[in-house]
């Protein structure tokens, strides 16, 4: 049994105290952005920074019961490139009893506006310092793409940091209010992971929907103490760019989503169905689809007293 499943949904005074307040939430909403206080102690990031150098070494706490076609997995063959592992909460106890704080389950739920928060995702991030390298670019994207199969426009994403992080390290970029863009120009390939795009087309593309806006396209890059976090909306833009600092920038990446999100049957255009990882890997509702509620895989990360949950 993960530490995910075990949660209790209450806080500390000194927890309480770090939530956002309404000003924060207020700036949520008009910017698709918010850099918390210090949500994880120094030891417990030092702890998850510990886990995962375990993780990286190949210690399981349970393997996947079948790989997805998309997964992210780096190992050592892979090389000093950037490295993009998923599922770690579900893979790791030891990174999942930092990870799944209910706080940071709490602050979530107050941007978002909802009673109840569970895990998404969970993609262990490792940017070496090596110069020039080109998987450390992240292009511009925005998450919801990926997530054409979840009900869900609440849905957002914590950025966690080992240590300080800052432009050197080619912190998280995000683009400011772009959550509140309408989208043009759609199109069956904008559900492709960003590693599958050319870089000058999505380039393009945030320029064409700024313009389709009547935006001007403003970078804020997130610098991030250590143990603290930023979170972003699942329709913001963001992207980050090389590590210039001689020290690999370490993180996870949290995606969350509300306790209402479920799947839905996304059409491509050559009739096709899109896909994401969990289909084949959580359990189905009796209607036959995938359970984005399957506490497997998706566990409760917050829940308001007295919300009614499915997990």
């Amino acid at each position: 049994m993960t530490a995910a499943r075990t949660l209790r949904f209450d806080l500390t005074d000194e927890e309480l105290a770090l939530l956002p307040d309404a000003d924060d939430v207020a700036f949520y909403a008009e910017h698709g952005w918010y850099l918390s206080k210090k949500l994880f102690t120094d030891e417990e990031v030092d702890r998850l920074a510990a886990a995962s150098e375990d993780y990286y070494a190949g210690e399981r706490s349970r393997a996947l019961p079948v790989r997805p076609p998309r997964l992210a997995a780096w190992q050592p063959s892979d090389g000093p490139v950037q490295r993009h592992n998923d599922y770690v909460h579900h893979e790791s106890d030891p990174i999942a009893q930092v990870l799944c704080k209910p706080l940071v389950g709490a602050v979530a739920a107050l941007l978002a506006g909802t009673d109840e928060i569970r895990v998404f995702q969970s993609t262990l991030i490792l940017k070496p310092a090596v110069a020039g390298e080109p998987s450390n670019i992240v292009p511009w994207h925005f998450d919801k793409h990926y997530w054409s199969t979840s009900t869900s426009e609440r849905m957002l994403t914590a950025f966690v940091p080992f240590h300080d992080c800052d432009e050197e390290m080619g912190t998280l970029t995000v683009v400011d209010g772009s959550h509140l863009w309408r989208e043009t120009g759609r199109q069956d390939s904008m559900t492709k992971h960003f590693a599958d795009r050319d870089k000058a087309d999505l380039e393009r593309v945030l320029a064409e929907n700024a313009a389709f806006n009547g935006a001007v396209i403003r970078k804020v890059p997130m610098i991030i103490p250590k143990g603290h976090m930023s979170f972003h909306h699942c329709r913001a833009y963001h992207g980050s760019g090389p590590n210039r600092s001689g020290r690999p920038r370490r993180a996870i990446s949290f995606h969350l989503q509300d306790g209402a999100n479920e799947y839905r049957d996304f059409a491509l255009s050559d009739g096709a169905t899109a896909a994401y990882n969990h289909d084949v890997l959580v359990r189905r509702l009796p209607d036959g689809r995938p359970d984005y509620a399957d506490p497997a895989f998706c566990p409760v990360l917050w829940r308001a007293e007295g919300a009614a949950g499915r997990g």
